[in-house]
């Protein structure tokens, strides 16, 4: 039986380059957290409440 390549076996040189274009657009524009905002939202997984990124940053910061 010959293999057939998953999903994440295969290279797709364009996506590649789009994603790293997208992402150095929002390093460009400032649209960046630090390591250790991330990893305190990652801490709160698996958490009750756990809420999504951008609403946990909100409450955070005040903004609820």
């Amino acid at each position: 039986m010959k293999h057939e390549p998953g999903i994440f076996e295969e290279s797709d040189p364009a996506a590649e380059a789009a994603a790293i274009a997208r992402a150095r657009a929002d390093v460009a524009a400032g649209r960046i957290h630090s390591h250790e905002v991330v990893r305190e939202w990652l801490m709160t997984w698996g958490t009750p409440g756990r809420l999504p990124f951008r609403e946990w940053l909100a409450a955070r910061n005040g903004e609820r």
